[in-house]
């Protein structure tokens, strides 16, 4: 089945849960029509003059594409700043190298398609925080937390000793 959105039924919302300067606008015409992707996720985003779009972040099992769809803004990359514009198709590959933000430094909205692919899972991590995040759940941690594999584990015998005596 097809479903059209029209540009005419465009309705820009506040993404929740965002502090100032990352003030992220999504169209919510797909959710209002029931498209509910699996695998290919999508967005249709406005970034206002002075705002970011997220943390500088990549994407560890998602690839991305965006494609500016009008106005322009500032794209950070590990290669460093790149004014984008309409038109323009900007791919991010997993992984560091695929490190990516955007920021409107104009006095016009940007319009821009956020595209990505999602395969149940997906792992943020932002540079310049250290953060790790979890998608879909959106659990967020501090990278330098990061334990050995068996931390913890080290009386297991003793678990296994209380968990035979309650079973008797």
């Amino acid at each position: 089945m097809a479903t059209i959105l029209k540009s005419s039924e465009r309705e820009f919302i506040e993404n929740p849960n965002k502090i100032d300067g990352f003030r992220l606008f999504s169209d919510i015409s797909k959710i209002k029509k029931g498209v509910e992707p699996q695998n290919l996720n999508f967005d249709l985003r406005q970034l206002n003059p002075g705002q970011y779009c997220a943390a500088y972040h990549f994407h560890r099992y998602a690839e991305e594409l965006f494609m500016i769809i009008s106005g322009s803004a500032t794209l950070r990359t590990p290669e460093g700043l790149e004014v984008v514009g309409a038109g323009d198709l900007i791919f991010f590959q997993m992984g560091a190298e695929g490190a990516h933000q955007l920021y409107n430094h104009t006095d016009e909205p940007c319009v821009y398609l956020d595209i990505r692919t999602f395969f149940g899972c997906d792992i943020c991590e932002y540079p310049d925080s250290n953060k790790l995040l979890i998608a879909p759940t959106f659990e967020t941690f501090d990278k330098d937390a990061q334990l050995d594999y068996y931390a913890g584990e080290e009386n297991i015998r003793e678990k296994w000793e209380q968990l035979k005596y309650k079973t008797e």
